[in-house]
């Protein structure tokens, strides 16, 4: 029965248009609170990696959009990793990607597959990659693995030790 469904939903989606069942990927970012004499907020990264480093999609990127002549992109090389793989490849700002930097608290980003930011992924191994970098102070990169096509709905999560709090990817089928 439930492949019938399936079956019928994908056609369904061909001839109407709509788009066919695509998973998505919930990503929980948190900016700890520091008791710090100089605070500043930090720069994020959120992107996706395959199994070979390269990267799959730039999800997320929050830095200071404020700054006058656009200054705040001068900065985003403070994420090192991100950086490297994709950021000096990108022209700032990027519609539905970057976003002005955060307050400490918990963060939600949502991304449905196929949709913008998220392409469809090949099936395979990934690896979501949130990477922080702070003016006087740290930088920090953490990784969560995952697999993908989701079969089930799953949720991991990572705790980070010195810019990033929680780090928590739901991935739904």
């Amino acid at each position: 029965m439930t492949t019938k469904i399936l079956r019928f939903t994908a056609a369904l989606s061909a001839v109407a248009g709509l788009p066919a069942i695509a998973g998505s990927m919930n990503v929980g970012v948190e900016v700890p609170r520091l008791d710090v004499a100089e605070y500043h907020r930090p720069y994020v990264a959120v992107w996706v990696e395959r199994a070979d480093n390269s990267v799959a999609a730039t999800l997320s990127v929050w830095y200071d959009t404020r700054m006058r002549d656009a200054e705040g992109i001068k900065w985003l090389k403070d994420m090192r990793q991100w950086w490297r793989r994709t950021g000096r490849e990108l022209t700032m700002p990027i519609d539905g990607v970057t976003q002005p930097t955060k307050p400490a608290g918990k963060h939600a980003l949502s991304f449905t597959e196929g949709r913008n930011p998220l392409p469809k992924l090949a099936p395979g191994q990934y690896k979501l990659q949130v990477e922080a970098a702070r003016e006087v102070g740290g930088r920090e990169l953490v990784t969560i693995p995952f697999e993908w096509p989701v079969k089930q709905a799953t949720n991991l999560n990572v705790k980070g030790k010195s810019e990033l709090g929680d780090i928590t990817l739901e991935l739904k089928p």
